[in-house]
């Protein structure tokens, strides 16, 4: 039986679609996917995520173990940070890509993907033996809701009374509510200037409804994937996986060299000199057909790679994907997409089909 988050109860009364994802019974959409993507793009729209899974690492090697199991560099935060990269295995494949915040100097926050949280604190559990850390797995305490667009800063600060707008992008800070912690972050995954919000049940619940009373567009995890995709930000199991490295998904900026040390370092300096056989690319079809998941990619008749996903984009009036093929591969090369029987012609291009509009000021 899949699991289900605080505000289940909600969602079914607001009639949205339910289906699994992750292990949970998760909202695929309210209205429908379209209105909600718009609304996230255009003005302000909030998700419920408390599937993602929390892990909060603490103790005198705190710095050192994330450093140790984090392609990115966490003795360049500070308290109030936030900070995204990946857990690589040792051959260079992904466990996860996640994000840090430093709360405070010994102190982390881990999120993680919800189909990964056994797997992840598993993990986790095992290359911490040799640390002197507490990790601990708060996903069950943990609640968390992403309120996102051009609106959510008025919208936390206003309907939440948060206190968020000296926070810059990727800054996060801990706020005390009624004796507990809510933990709030300037991120998302939409592309759009956003906050995710964290806490218990009761907050959330509570949170939840005040925006619902507010008018804000209740979104599901539909638009959640077309307004990633858009931007070219990446799911992982499509384009992040123990088969596809950082360095294959173009994340190469998100892996910290300069370390001397971390799991998998050897494996992506290797995969970074001497070159991968496969890497992402965005393609661009010159038709309105829509690629899918694991279709083909041809080029001269000879399949070059596949599809990890693909749409109408919502945003722009155009098809796209993103897909694992030849690193031979340039921008602006010509490919087809095979679509059941037959191939539609489209190009190489960058991997973000859509501006983003962070707040970065």
């Amino acid at each position: 039986m899949n699991k289900r988050t605080c505000l289940y109860d909600k969602h079914v009364a607001l009639g949205a679609l339910i289906q699994p994802f992750g292990g949970f019974d998760m909202p695929i959409q309210y209205t429908n996917i379209i209105d909600e993507h718009k609304a996230v793009r255009e003005h302000v729209g909030v998700f419920d995520v408390s599937h993602m899974g929390e892990i909060i690492i603490s103790g005198h090697d705190a710095p050192r173990f994330v450093n140790h199991i984090f392609t990115n560099d966490v003795t360049k935060m500070k308290p109030g940070d936030v900070m995204y990269g990946m857990m690589c295995y040792e051959d260079g494949g992904t466990v996860d890509d996640t994000c840090v915040d430093m709360l405070e100097p010994n102190r982390y926050f881990m999120t993680v993907n919800a189909a990964n949280v056994d797997k992840d604190s598993e993990w986790v559990h095992k290359q911490a033996e040799k640390f002197d850390v507490v990790v601990c797995y708060k996903s069950d305490w943990w609640n968390q809701l992403a309120i996102q667009g051009p609106e959510a800063e008025k919208t936390v600060t206003e309907v939440l009374h948060l206190p968020v707008s000296d926070l810059k992008f990727y800054q996060c800070k801990e706020v005390l509510r009624f004796d507990d912690s809510v933990i709030v972050s300037r991120t998302g995954y939409t592309g759009e200037d956003g906050f995710e919000v964290y806490g218990d049940k009761e907050y959330i619940r509570d949170a939840w409804d005040r925006l619902m009373r507010a008018g804000v567009k209740p979104c599901g995890l539909g638009c959640r994937d077309t307004l990633r995709f858009e931007v070219g930000l990446p799911l992982y199991g499509d384009e992040l996986s123990k088969d596809i490295s950082p360095i294959m998904a173009g994340l190469g900026h998100f892996v910290d060299f300069d370390k001397p040390e971390f799991i998998g370092r050897e494996a992506l300096l290797k995969q970074k000199t001497e070159g991968v056989a496969k890497r992402l690319r965005g393609i661009q079809l010159d038709d309105h057909a829509v690629p899918r998941h694991g279709y083909k990619v041809l080029r001269d008749g000879k399949e070059v790679g596949e599809v990890t996903t693909g749409y109408r984009l919502i945003s722009a009036d155009k098809s796209c994907a993103v897909a694992l093929v030849d690193s031979s591969l340039k921008l602006g090369d010509r490919v087809e997409i095979q679509i059941r029987k037959k191939t539609f012609p489209g190009t190489i291009v960058k991997k973000r089909f859509v501006d983003t509009h962070y707040k970065k000021d």
